[in-house]
């Protein structure tokens, strides 16, 4: 493996069905840009032994859902490359990766929009409640906020402002958490952004062909993918997200999971009560 500390790709993957997508994504980075480090957090680094090329970090999920603990993994990365791209663990990367990977400070992403436009989609009236909230109790302005898919972005270390950033992205995670709104990375990474002055900008054209199933899908639709080169792809996907379990297996994964959401939500009261800008920015009793 290159022991360049410029870049590296990251994810997380923790649970069965993240382990194995990202060790597909590991098998395509060692295919497509061998030279290029794979930083995971999992709750089962041993997974990744047989990939030099992957940093294979103990994980266990601290948000709710596990949406904002794509804060842990650019934290780590971060600690050890200048910069990194976060992709989610099911996208695949299918061909050459070209050129070096460059990015400025701050965070560059593939797909957004300003917020206030993107929250004319959101059909919860209670997200777009608590995004006007979050946004006046820090006396930001939602217009010059920026929203961008989560999926795939790469970031900068700025070390005095990454730090502040990831520490607000905290501490707003908690209100959208105890509001109900467990996913949202998406708004508090754009509102800490704007708060604490972090750049996001938007980078349309992409580094490396790569499938993700809901795009591939709307490039289907808009006849800009061919669904028969595809659907090999399609079909590795949805073997992995339905494996074959037995109704025992089944029944216990459900009463699991079910246990594993009233835990977290019980630690999440836990982190927010000892979390003093919480209180002092939202004023909110737990």
């Amino acid at each position: 493996m290159n022991t360049s500390n410029k870049f590296c790709f990251c994810t997380l993957a923790v649970g069965d069905r993240y382990r194995t997508h990202a060790q597909m994504l590991a098998k395509d980075i060692q295919q497509h840009t061998h030279a290029t480090a794979l930083c995971v957090l999992t709750d089962k680094p041993e997974y990744f032994q047989e990939f030099p090329h992957v940093l294979a970090f103990k994980h266990h999920l601290q948000s709710v859902k596990g949406y904002h603990d794509k804060r842990f993994v650019l934290e780590k990365a971060l600690s050890l490359f200048d910069s990194c791209m976060f992709l989610d663990s099911d996208v695949r990367i299918i061909g050459a990766v070209v050129g070096e990977m460059n990015w400025l400070d701050g965070i560059t992403a593939r797909a957004g929009c300003d917020l206030r436009q993107h929250m004319t989609n959101i059909r919860n009236p209670k997200e777009i409640q608590v995004i006007e909230e979050v946004a006046q109790k820090l006396n930001i302005d939602i217009q010059q906020v920026q929203w961008f898919h989560e999926f795939m972005f790469a970031m900068s270390a700025q070390p005095e402002l990454s730090e502040k950033f990831f520490q607000l992205w905290q501490t707003i995670s908690y209100l959208f958490e105890m509001r109900g709104i467990y996913h949202g990375e998406g708004y508090a990474m754009g509102l800490a952004a704007a708060k604490v002055g972090m750049t996001i900008r938007f980078e349309r054209e992409d580094k490396f062909p790569f499938f993700k199933d809901n795009i591939e899908q709307v490039r289907i639709k808009k006849g800009q993918s061919n669904p028969e080169e595809k659907q090999i792809y399609f079909d590795i996907h949805q073997k992995i997200e339905y494996q074959n379990r037995s109704i025992p297996r089944k029944v216990t994964d459900k009463l699991m999971k079910k246990t594993v959401f009233v835990y977290r939500l019980l630690r999440l009261r836990k982190f927010a009560k000892n979390d003093s800008d919480f209180h002092k920015l939202f004023e909110v009793k737990i």
